[in-house]
């Protein structure tokens, strides 16, 4: 069952599912949306998507949440409460106050959480009382937080996925000549928030060879973002969005210096994709696939300097729809994998709780997601996971309770943000667009 069922990246995960030959591969997809024109156009793409195949996952939709859920094994959350246009003010808001306009990392991020998380939560009860065995697979913005939240409702039964740090692995095993699966890798962080201290090969740590070739470095996306001196100098190799700490005046001035924000393009674009669609449904799947070449073409625009990052990999190789398949397949067969995934820590990682949602290397079986026991980081690495963490904690607390001095605390405690009294110009402007409606 996929929750958020009109949004435009239901395709990708579909993809993912018609490639799948495997004996477990799923039978029957049920989108669920509280719009029934974009349950109409996916519905379009994911038909043409199938084809004649005898084989294709059986596709429904639903406007009514319990109807989705009943009988649901796996539920995969991918909803965006406020649409773009939260979207938009999430970004707009925190820029005309200078500090980052970013969806998931700044006071953005938070503003989105706040909006987000009572709306996760009755979900998370509702899959209690209806499908009490199913596992949520959260990819709902911003996952780590969202994923915390809904165990409180849930427990482990509840795994947040993200496809970078998996494809930062696959981008350097191909740097090093190597095949993804014949590496091992050392990743410890938070979601959007996370560093590749190692990759280990045939017993070996092979991620310094990588650092010192100046040519095969030089080539890897990750150098375009952070430059080459600053990646020898950390010693590792950061997930693409610590650039907004690391480089974060210069990409407040890149994403001002944008025609529009991240929001506002993806706006303007599902807008015209939605309506073509629905004018002209026999040609919904060639829409898609032009708007999503668009939308790639951009993504963090901002920190790549307009460059698109390469075309898709094979749906069963990675990205998001990847990893949800590997941890359905994992868990529905009892296949033991191993992948980086968002997990309850139980100790794993040191400096955090045992309750603390972190990004690990973890091990999927029939029990469930458990994390692998990690190293323990860097001092500034961990400096930077307990103060996120607290900022998770407090937006969450804000969201439950309604607790206005947990909000501000949650936007002045955030190392994006400069000020208190920033913080309370965030709040109050944030605030303001949710009373308007």
């Amino acid at each position: 069952m996929i929750l958020g069922g009109g949004g435009f990246r239901v395709p990708i995960v579909y993809q993912a599912l018609l490639a799948d030959a495997g004996p477990l591969r799923d039978t029957e997809v049920v989108l669920y949306d509280s719009c029934p024109q974009r349950l109409a156009a996916m519905e379009s793409v994911l038909a043409q998507q199938a084809g004649a195949s005898p084989d294709a996952p059986r596709v429904s939709s639903t406007t009514s949440l319990d109807a989705a859920l009943a009988g649901a094994g796996f539920v995969f959350s991918a909803i965006r409460v406020g649409g773009l246009a939260g979207r938009v003010h999430d970004e707009r808001i925190a820029l005309d106050l200078g500090v980052l306009g970013q969806e998931t990392t700044g006071p953005g991020g938070i503003a989105y959480g706040l909006r987000t998380i009572p709306v996760a939560l009755r979900i998370a009860e509702r899959v209690a009382e209806l499908c009490p065995d199913a596992y949520v697979i959260n990819f709902t913005n911003p996952a780590g937080m969202i994923t915390e939240a809904m165990q409180g409702v849930l427990g482990e039964h509840v795994i947040g996925i993200c496809d970078t740090p998996g494809g930062l692995g696959r981008r350097i095993a191909a740097a090093l000549g190597l095949q993804a699966e014949d590496v091992r890798l050392d990743y410890v962080g938070l979601n959007h928030l996370g560093w590749m201290r190692g990759v280990n090969c045939a017993g070996r740590d092979v991620l310094p060879e990588l650092l010192a070739d100046d040519q095969a470095l030089a080539a890897l996306e990750e150098a375009s973002i952070f430059g080459v001196p600053w990646l020898r100098s950390l010693g590792c190799i950061p997930n693409e969005y610590l650039y907004y700490y690391y480089f974060n005046r210069d990409a407040i001035s890149a994403i001002r210096a944008q025609r529009w924000t991240r929001g506002e393009f993806l706006a303007r674009q599902q807008a015209d994709f939605y309506a073509a669609a629905a004018a002209s449904p026999g040609q919904a799947l060639q829409l898609w696939e032009q708007t999503n070449a668009e939308r790639r073409a951009l993504y963090m625009a901002e920190a790549k300097g307009g460059r698109a990052r390469p075309e898709h990999e094979p749906p069963t190789a990675g990205g998001y729809a990847g990893v949800a398949l590997g941890v359905m397949t994992a868990i529905a067969g009892n296949q033991p994998a191993t992948m980086i995934l968002n997990v309850r820590n139980n100790g794993a990682l040191a400096g955090l709780d045992a309750d603390a949602v972190v990004e690990l290397p973890s091990t999927v079986d029939a029990a469930g997601a458990h994390p692998v026991p990690a190293a323990e980081p860097d001092l500034h690495q961990l400096g930077l996971m307990q103060q996120l963490k607290a900022v998770e904690r407090l937006t969450i607390e804000a969201a439950v309770t309604g607790s206005p001095d947990a909000a501000l605390q949650a936007f002045a405690l955030h190392p994006l943000v400069d000020s208190v009294s920033v913080a309370r110009d965030l709040l109050s402007g944030y605030q303001a667009v949710q009373e308007q409606g």
